[in-house]
């Protein structure tokens, strides 16, 4: 599942940020209901580590 900033979090956990490119530049973790917060780096999305 695909996450932006602003969505709301469907389930808690870690979530790695994927750029533009499709590579992973970061993780973060948050909290089911809370909205996904800004990334630093323009052009990524949001998605759940497995």
């Amino acid at each position: 599942m695909k996450l932006d900033c602003g969505d709301v979090c469907p389930k808690s956990g870690a979530y790695k940020v994927i750029d533009s490119k499709g590579n992973v530049v970061n993780s973060v973790w948050v909290g089911k209901g809370e909205t996904m917060p800004p990334t630093q780096i323009s052009n990524c999305h949001y998605e759940f580590e497995s």
